[in-house]
């Protein structure tokens, strides 16, 4: 069996509206929330507003199908006083994990960290998310923090 030739990752383009909102209502569902249509299209306006320090990439394989999203921002980090990168939403569909897609993603995130001089790159996930966690055991051990969220 040949192994998957690797995705790459490149910036979401205005064309890839459709395929970006089923990515990422697909993320959306995989973990069990809702989105209004207003939610949608502002989280859509702030990948392409420049003083919205909120980015979209995607992975694309070497056909061109886009398999994988990742979106992520800038944000401050008041214990160190700088400035890190969140990684907000990673979603790669079923039948392409376990291509390398995930990790093509996550690598890209820490380099363009790295090149807006971020002080490093954080995430959560869900605990039971066991298949995921595998993947982002191999860059660091888990924080041990655990998010309270309070709706307002």
């Amino acid at each position: 069996m040949n192994k998957p030739l690797p995705a790459t990752v490149r910036p979401v383009t205005i064309s890839d509206h459709q395929r970006w909102a089923e990515l990422f209502l697909a993320y959306i569902e995989f973990y069990e929330k809702d989105i209004s249509d207003e939610a949608l299209a502002t989280v859509w306006a702030w990948i392409f507003d420049p003083g919205e320090p909120f980015w979209c990439d995607l992975a694309v394989t070497p056909s061109g199908k886009i398999i994988g999203l990742v979106q992520y921002q800038a944000m401050h980090r008041s214990l160190g006083g700088i400035m890190v990168c969140y990684l907000s939403d990673l979603y790669v569909d079923p039948d392409a994990r376990g291509s390398g897609a995930g990790r093509a993603l996550i690598d890209h995130v820490i380099e363009v960290a790295r090149d807006k001089r971020l002080g490093d790159v954080r995430w959560l996930t869900h605990d039971q998310n066991t298949a995921a966690r595998a993947l982002y055991d191999s860059y660091t051990e888990a924080s041990g923090f655990i998010l309270y969220s309070v709706p307002v």
